[in-house]
């Protein structure tokens, strides 16, 4: 199992009214270089919607949020696991070596894609990162 594993900040806001306050919100970040690693939308009731924002950059989306007068909560932080190849068990193997170190993932999400390799983005404390990545990170 092949992972590259990276500790991850991100951000929550929430974006009152219709979708087209969405492009409005990243285009703010896209706009100034912000590149977003990964992102989450979720609707959080009658036409609010919570964003996780994962950028390349979180002290530049950070300047960017207080220019546009935009209240970030956060840093959160995270680990956003690529793993190479796509057999059965393999997302198995991620919660078998966390668990073994007592690290608790909280949320996930993931994707594959055509080419055999998966992503995967794992919720979960701040303490727990250091002992997470470590475990991903053994051969």
């Amino acid at each position: 199992m092949a992972l590259d594993v990276k500790e991850v900040e991100y951000y929550d806001i929430i974006v009152d009214g219709p979708v087209g306050n969405w492009a409005k919100l990243l285009s703010v970040f896209s706009g100034a270089g912000v590149n977003l690693l990964a992102f989450k939308a979720v609707s959080v009731g009658r036409g609010r919607t919570r964003f996780s924002l994962f950028p390349n950059d979180a002290a530049k989306m950070e300047a960017e949020a207080r220019k546009a007068n935009l209240k970030l909560d956060g840093p959160h932080f995270s680990l956003l696991v690529k793993g190479y190849g796509d057999e059965p068990g393999e997302l198995a193997g991620i919660y078998e070596k966390l668990s073994g170190v007592g690290v608790v993932v909280s949320e996930s999400s993931g994707i594959a894609d055509i080419k055999d390799s998966y992503g995967v983005v794992l919720y979960m404390k701040s303490e727990d990162c250091g002992k997470a990545l470590a475990a991903l990170s053994a051969k």
